[in-house]
């Protein structure tokens, strides 16, 4: 008997068909339309991403760690802490030895990550060129220095909620996170190229 947890036939099979880590970002990217909270903030759980193929950064961590489990990963987030911006939070795995990540961004270097980073630190230092708000200030800071596992909020039933989930990502506050930078190299940050800059907002939505 194979677990679906808490997932119906057909939402485990829409997931069980990604089949790998690249083809839940192809997913997130082209059928999962990023969810610009018209009627206020929400934290949909999976199921209700699912049904209404929408999710912004945070509920698209929650989708992809679901994804992320259905193919027998743990299913695992890791949140990026960032000043003058939003925070952004990925769901991050392990193939052979090293880290890899899936995320949901409108933001296009803020996405998927190949599992070849031997340390977390490592993977976290790729996001942060591409980790910028509108002013062009790179805004990374620190990450959380473990990831988290979802399987601690599965009495709660996180993967099949109709109500938000907002308890997890309450709980990022409360998770150790390590510094990325020293004081002096946050003084001597320069702004965004601009190239760049572009280049990261290639596709992104209108907020």
């Amino acid at each position: 008997m194979f677990e679906r947890f808490g997932l119906s036939r057909e939402e485990y099979a829409r997931l069980r068909a990604l089949k790998t880590p690249e083809r839940i970002q192809a997913f997130l990217d082209c059928d999962i339309a990023y969810n610009l909270e018209p009627s206020g903030p929400t934290c949909y759980s999976p199921r209700v991403a699912l049904r209404k193929n929408t999710s912004h950064c945070m509920e698209g961590a929650l989708l992809a760690a679901a994804a992320l489990r259905v193919l027998g990963y743990p299913p695992l987030i890791l949140d990026l802490e960032s000043v003058r911006d939003d925070d952004h939070v990925v769901a991050v795995y392990k193939a052979r030895g090293c880290w890899g990540a899936v995320a949901k961004s409108d933001y296009s270097g803020l996405r998927i990550r190949d599992p070849v980073y031997r340390t977390l630190r490592e993977l976290v230092m790729t996001y942060f060129p591409h980790y910028y708000n509108l002013k062009g200030e790179k805004t990374l800071r620190a990450y959380s220095t473990r990831p988290v596992n979802l399987a601690k909020f599965d009495k709660r039933g996180w993967m099949t909620s109709e109500e938000d989930v907002w308890y997890i990502p309450e709980s990022l506050y409360g998770v150790h996170h390590t510094r990325l930078l020293t004081a002096a190299q946050e003084r001597a940050l320069k702004p965004m190229d601009r190239r760049l800059f572009e280049a990261g907002r290639h596709g992104g939505v209108a907020h």
